[in-house]
């Protein structure tokens, strides 16, 4: 008998995962059009070091540049490309005015500032990174031009790539309106993951099915509630958008009560969904829906959700609802100066500081030679030590092979392509991969090292592929010695913030759910069903945060993952608790009173929750408090 294969400890099997999926032709059609581009024309008017800051740039935004709408992409491109153009400024005047020791105490600082600012959001992230390589690159790149000008080259190279995202067209869905495609898609997307979690229901595939729903529900939140001119949707077809979006929350909530009842429906429950992603995709009208099935509440009530989105789809009437979260400027502050920002801003500041002085050091000591950039070591540090990129020992291992193998690569094309044509034309060619490379760490690494070496080189600077070759590994070192220090307080900062809030979350949502039992009957019924599904997008969206925090700090080395031990089972009794409290709506909708099975359900997962206060620390209700809150 032969032995089975001992699996892959989960550090490394992160490392040597990639996403798949289609190739995103659009995005690669906007890659080769932006930083090359750029930097010919700059060439040709003989700017060439303002067409290398452009260019840069519009690699940035190219890596933000996200499938999503184009109103989210504005927010998703545009406030780390205004956070670059600050760093641009403020590192030349720091670079130009500041000696080494007063510099790398600012860069510490700012590392500091900016990594708290990481932990608000992905936009806050990108733009807290932006502004910290953006700093390094303004102070380490010597350049004829002045600060003003360098910033305003950085702010062009981003705009010319959202330019191009708001005015290309998507291939393929010219159906309608093509500037609302992203919104589209993620509407159909949803009522797609619908269909999928109702052909799951009663199997082991339930669980996964609800959470791509969930996933769904929130790219769509997401690409309709971008930054706008208007307070309101000013086209029909926007409106028809927002009012179908609508009408698809009762419908996942209908379909999760399903799926927690885990009882077998009917095999057709899945087609309405599945005809109303393909009306929404190509703007048509629903056509008949299967007959309803009315034998049970969540039945009853998933056929009530068809026949409203039935008659949303027909009438298009804008819901200017969309039961998104609302966070204040002091949610976000909060955000950042809490236990995972207070961790995260501790470690950028540590590891951006450490290598801006490492750095310098190595600068005045001419290791580098003639060379004087030495941005690259503290640059690469920034990027090593984001969370958000993967586990610390996946990030690291991914880092040094991509580098290694994307300067070997641009060594073979410099010794043999014409200058600078073959260098601009390479340029083109590595923006095009860009959207795909993005799909594993390594491979992205590999194409922007050799995108930066070639631009570098139009610049003026000799090759340099060995030089970056040994700052990568270097940055790598000071990476994974500062990310496995002890810090001050309480480690996995990270993830305990991220439960916190999945915690209150779920506790609103409950509390309010069952206090509807009570007051159902007294004035507008919708009036308490709109707030119990911002709640429940609430609860749902920040239990997929902490799902992911847990995961990610699982794949760390055991030094670090140790630290989130046992959060897995909590977010997975949250979860439940959640699940079972949409069941209970639904039933409450139906009946007006909760079932023995849902009291006795709740009350077995708030007992397990208060099972584990003691070690976490989450504020939950205690399970005597069902009946009470129930009416």
């Amino acid at each position: 008998m032969s032995r089975r294969a001992r699996p892959l400890p989960l550090w490394l099997a992160h490392a040597l995962r990639a996403q798949r999926g289609p190739v995103p032709w659009s995005a690669v059609v906007r890659g080769a059009l932006s930083a090359g581009p750029l930097l010919l024309a700059a060439v040709l008017a003989g700017r060439a070091t303002l067409g290398v800051v452009a260019a840069i740039a519009a690699m940035l935004a190219g890596i933000n540049d996200r499938p999503g709408s184009r109103r989210s992409s504005v927010h998703r491109i545009g406030v780390p490309a205004l956070a670059g153009a600050a760093g641009v400024l403020g590192g030349t005047y720091a670079g130009d005015h500041l000696g080494a020791v007063p510099l790398t105490l600012v860069l510490t600082l700012l590392g500091l500032v900016a990594g708290g600012l990481c932990a608000i959001g992905p936009v806050a992230s990108a733009a807290g990174t932006q502004v910290l390589v953006a700093t390094a690159v303004g102070a380490g790149m010597p350049l004829p031009e002045s600060a003003g000008q360098r910033a305003l080259a950085f702010l062009a190279g981003a705009a010319w790539l959202l330019v191009l995202r708001l005015a290309l067209p998507t291939p393929g869905s010219l159906a309608g309106d093509f500037r609302f495609d992203g919104e589209r898609a993620a509407v159909a997307g949803v009522y797609d993951a619908i269909a999928g979690l109702l052909d799951a229901v009663g199997t082991d595939h339930a669980l996964a099915r609800r959470a791509a729903l969930t996933a769904a529900l929130d790219q769509a939140q997401d690409a309709l509630t971008g930054p706008r001119l208007r307070r309101y949707a000013s086209s029909s077809a926007e409106r028809r958008l927002h009012a179908q979006y609508a009408a698809a929350l009762p419908l996942a909530e209908a379909a999760t009560a399903l799926a927690w009842a885990g009882e077998a429906v009917p095999a057709r429950a899945g087609e309405g969904p599945r005809r109303l992603a393909a009306a929404v995709r190509g703007s048509t009208h629903t056509g008949p829906l299967p007959a309803p099935s009315r034998s049970a509440p969540a039945l009853r009530a998933l056929d009530d959700a068809l026949l409203h989105a039935a008659e949303a789809f027909d009438r298009g009437k804008e819901n200017r609802n969309l039961h998104a979260r609302r966070r204040t400027l002091r949610d976000r502050v909060r955000a950042g100066l809490g236990a995972g920002g207070r961790e995260y801003g501790l470690r950028v500041a540590l590891c951006f500081g450490a290598a801006a002085g490492i750095a310098q050091a190595l600068h005045h000591a001419r290791w580098y030679g003639q060379h004087t950039h030495w941005y690259w070591l503290p640059a690469t540090a920034v990027f090593l030590v984001k969370p958000d990129l993967g586990p610390l020992v996946s990030r690291v291992l991914c880092r040094a092979a991509g580098t290694v193998l994307g300067a070997l690569v641009f060594a073979g094309f410099a010794a043999v392509l014409p200058r600078p044509e073959g260098l601009v034309a390479l340029v083109a060619v590595s923006g095009a991969l860009i959207p795909v490379a993005t799909r594993h760490f390594a491979a992205q690494t590999a194409v922007v090292t050799v995108l930066v070496l070639a631009l570098v080189m139009v610049g003026g600077e000799p090759q340099a592929s060995v030089g970056r070759i040994g700052e990568t590994l270097l940055a790598c070192a000071i990476v994974l010695v500062a990310g496995h220090l002890p810090m001050p307080g309480q480690r996995g900062g990270g993830v305990r913030s991220r439960l916190t809030a999945a915690a209150d979350a779920a506790t609103a949502y409950l509390t309010h759910v069952l206090g509807e039992a009570g007051t159902q009957a007294d004035g507008d019924p919708d009036a308490p069903r709109a707030v119990r599904w911002t709640l429940r997008r609430e609860a749902y969206r920040t239990l997929a945060e902490a799902r992911g925090a847990v995961a990610l700090t699982a794949a760390e080395l055991p030094a670090l993952a140790r630290h989130a031990q046992g959060a897995d089972h909590v977010v997975t009794t949250l979860e439940q608790l959640v699940d079972a409290t949409t069941a209970c709506a639904v039933h409450l909708d139906d009946t007006g009173r909760l079932a023995p099975q849902h009291t006795a359900r709740l009350t077995e997962l708030l007992d397990t929750l208060a099972g584990e206060r003691h070690h976490t620390g989450l504020r939950v209700p205690e399970a005597a408090a069902v009946p009470a809150l129930a009416g």
